[in-house]
């Protein structure tokens, strides 16, 4: 049950440019780092170019990912590939050039700070394995 949040400044997206994103982030999710994509959710936040900065000089594009999923279930190894695949695809499919500091995070959340459908993850689990 992740949710995934984008944050891009720069030209506005081309016309099915954000539906792109989102499937292919959410795939991404899926492949990388084992979630399931009926359940991701994904929010594009657009910002002024002019308002973006980095280095403290503002910048014409930019981009930030974030992804919150369970703690503890993804390895480093996964959590680093997801960082590097998902980094190749907002440079490739976002106009730019990004700056180098464009960063994807992922947030590992307690299984008890958050659910969905009015249930923690924690309650799940502990549902699942009651059978």
């Amino acid at each position: 049950m992740p949710f995934v949040t984008l944050k891009v400044a720069g030209p506005a997206l081309a016309p099915g440019l954000a539906a792109e994103l989102q499937q292919s982030i959410t795939a991404l999710m899926a492949e990388v780092l084992g979630k399931r994509a009926d359940l991701t959710a994904f929010l594009i936040e657009p910002s002024v170019p002019g308002d973006w900065a980095v280095g403290g000089s503002a910048v014409e594009a930019a981009a930030h990912l974030e992804a919150k999923v369970t703690q503890g279930t993804n390895t480093v190894e996964e959590k680093a590939r997801f960082v590097a695949e998902a980094h190749a695809l907002l440079v490739c499919l976002l106009p730019g050039p990004l700056p180098l500091a464009t960063y994807v995070v992922v947030h590992e959340v307690a299984a008890e700070a958050w659910g969905y459908g009015g249930l923690t993850q924690a309650q799940r689990a502990r549902d699942a394995a009651r059978g």
